[in-house]
């Protein structure tokens, strides 16, 4: 026996839960399937326990995928503006962090409750520590053996997210539910997520743990200038989360200490107007003191400017504005935010999130080939791609 729905919801995230809440109004009958016992755990953790929910910037420009228009069409349809009046209806305070970044004022709970809400105000059916057995199609219908019970349904929608973070439940299964029905999936990779180093790079930082600054990290041509920390694992914070995105094996990332500043310039003039100030006190007026002493201890300039070479004073400008390193790897999905690739969108309609091949079947949010950048971007992804999905289950 199948009990039968309008809609079958595998994966009770951000996007599954936004699917189910809008073909709930549509008065679709859903069932909701989560195989762990919480429902929403990426959000609980998210922001710090205050779950950066969307950014008031987010747009197709702030995603990674192999066709980057993909996403236009969705947030066309839901954006940034419209989950933050869902959240003012739920009168949940939130502020401006940087950057556009939107939190909850209290906690990431409130954002978790606004959807439990939801979905109770459309009776939507949520099955929590159900594991999928099997799923198979006849004809117009899909069946998906469970558990705690099988079901079917005309609309099966795939919410299981990506392979981050598995001690919260993360598995491959919507990359086996796309090969099952034949779909290309892009290559995966570990994002948002912290670099490894080794070595030099590696002692270097290790003395510096606990310095903080504002710095500008590169590839090739892709840049982000946020905040950087030097830690007891090398280099951390934004800034290198965001470009961790865009990070390949055996590639360099260069790295600007001062990126508001021409600091060839500024040493000539301290020549010229201080000519007895030492190498590592200029250093130290744009840069924390410890991390000044150590590139003029690491470069071996340390004395008077007046007694410095030009070639010196070039050597330590590249080093500020150019310091170069390559990464011993990544921490892996233990730690990463989000997966790069997924479900390759050229099998799903931008418009509708259902599958070209397979009519019926649906893919959204991290499943999917696009990922956000670092800042609430694939929050949003889930709640655009989601919103879509449940216009047409």
């Amino acid at each position: 026996m199948f009990d039968n729905y309008d809609v079958i919801v595998i994966g009770a995230g951000a996007a599954g839960l936004m699917c189910s809440i809008e073909a709930g109004k549509r008065k679709r009958s859903v069932c909701l399937i989560e195989h762990t016992s919480k429902i929403a755990e990426k959000i609980r953790i998210s922001g710090g326990g205050r779950c950066n929910f969307t950014n008031l910037y987010s747009s197709d420009r702030n995603f990674i995928s192999k066709n980057i228009h993909f996403s236009k069409s969705a947030f066309g349809k839901y954006d940034q503006n419209d989950f933050v009046g869902l959240v003012s209806k739920h009168n949940i305070e939130y502020y401006e962090k940087k950057l556009g970044q939107l939190f909850c004022k209290k906690s990431a709970r409130e954002i978790i409750e606004m959807l439990i809400s939801e979905c109770k105000n459309q009776d939507i059916k949520i099955k929590l520590e159900t594991s999928v057995i099997t799923i198979s199609k006849e004809k117009d219908t899909y069946f998906v053996k469970t558990n705690k019970g099988n079901f079917s349904s005309k609309s099966l929608v795939v919410a299981t997210g990506g392979l981050s973070i598995p001690k919260i439940g993360a598995t491959d299964f919507g990359y086996r539910i796309a090969k099952q029905f034949n779909l290309n999936i892009t290559n995966l990779f570990p994002a948002l997520v912290p670099l490894t180093f080794k070595n030099d790079t590696l002692e270097f930082c290790k003395n510096l743990a606990g310095i903080s600054i504002n710095a500008s990290v590169a590839i090739d041509k892709i840049s982000f200038e946020e905040g950087l920390i030097f830690t007891h694992r090398g280099v951390s914070g934004p800034s290198i989360l965001q470009i961790s995105s865009y990070w390949k094996e055996g590639k360099p990332i260069t790295i600007n200490l001062l990126p508001s500043v021409n600091f060839y310039e500024i040493l000539t003039n301290k020549r010229l107007n201080s000519a007895k100030t030492n190498i590592s006190n200029i250093l130290s007026e744009f840069l924390p003191k410890k991390l000044a002493t150590a590139i003029c201890d690491k470069l071996n300039i340390n004395k008077k400017i007046s007694e410095t070479s030009n070639n010196d004073l070039h050597k330590l400008t590249n080093f500020v504005h150019n310091w170069s390193i390559v990464p011993d790897g990544t921490e892996g999905y233990k730690t990463a935010e989000v997966t790069i690739g997924g479900v390759n969108t050229n099998e799903i309609s931008s418009s509708t999130m259902e599958c070209k091949k397979h009519p019926g079947l649906f893919f959204i949010g991290e499943v999917l080939d696009v990922t956000g950048h670092l800042g609430g971007h694939n929050f949003q992804w889930a709640w655009s791609s989601g919103f879509v999905a449940g216009q047409h289950v």
